[in-house]
């Protein structure tokens, strides 16, 4: 009989050993899973990240405030929708039946340099000039302005076969960006000139912003 205790002492002791043992090995694999849940659900968006996001929306905001400048009369004069140049605030077709011509220089005898110089002539309502040669975008890359809507545009600056061959936004943006001389002039119009509807410096944070933002298009 005391045998027979002994051996069933013995037994629940191995019984309690094993039991041990095996929630030992469950808890460590319990703690495991939480580890590996753990990994695979921390975020790694960060708030930088989530700043610097492309948004859709905000590119629609821009871009529709810059294209105020776009269709103001010192921008879209040059860029008709025809081979004729607009002229003045009410952008009517240029007198003396002046043409784009095939490198938008316009034709022989009617060139654009004969008129307008590398400065706005004094008095007012005179032939304006850049420090750059005045000319229109070319018979084979007419990019118009005028006649279009804001989506219209918005898509011709993305696209390569309107914009100038430009791959990318970006690149086709540099002619406003890097300041090209005949670009800064719409602020320095002369005499009896309007201005566009906003700086150049605001000009330029909304094309920014909307490039930057992925140059989504406005409906």
């Amino acid at each position: 009989m005391k045998e027979t205790k002994v051996f069933s002492l013995r037994n629940s002791l191995k019984l309690l050993v094993v039991l041990t043992a095996c929630f030992a090995v469950a808890a460590l694999a319990y703690t495991n899973r939480l580890d590996r849940f753990e990994r695979v659900e921390a975020s790694t968006i960060s708030a930088e990240t989530v700043a610097s996001s492309p948004d859709p929306e905000k590119a629609k905001a821009a871009f529709s405030e810059a294209v105020k400048v776009f269709f103001s009369a010192r921008c879209a004069n040059c860029h008709p929708a025809g081979d004729i140049p607009s002229q003045g605030d009410q952008m009517t077709p240029h007198t003396q039946g002046v043409t784009r011509g095939t490198d938008g220089k316009g034709v022989y005898g009617q060139k654009c340099t004969t008129c307008h110089q590398l400065e706005n002539l004094p008095g007012e309502h005179m032939p304006p000039g850049a420090s750059k040669e005045w000319h229109m975008p070319t018979a084979a890359q007419p990019m118009v302005f005028q006649g279009l809507t804001a989506a219209q545009l918005c898509q011709n600056f993305k696209d390569p076969k309107k914009n100038g061959g430009h791959k990318t936004l970006r690149e086709a943006m540099d002619h406003v960006q890097k300041k090209d001389p005949l670009v800064m002039w719409g602020w320095n119009p002369g005499n009896g000139r309007t201005l566009p509807p906003m700086s150049f410096e605001e000009f330029s944070a909304k094309i920014e912003e909307w490039v930057s933002n992925g140059g989504d298009c406005p409906k």
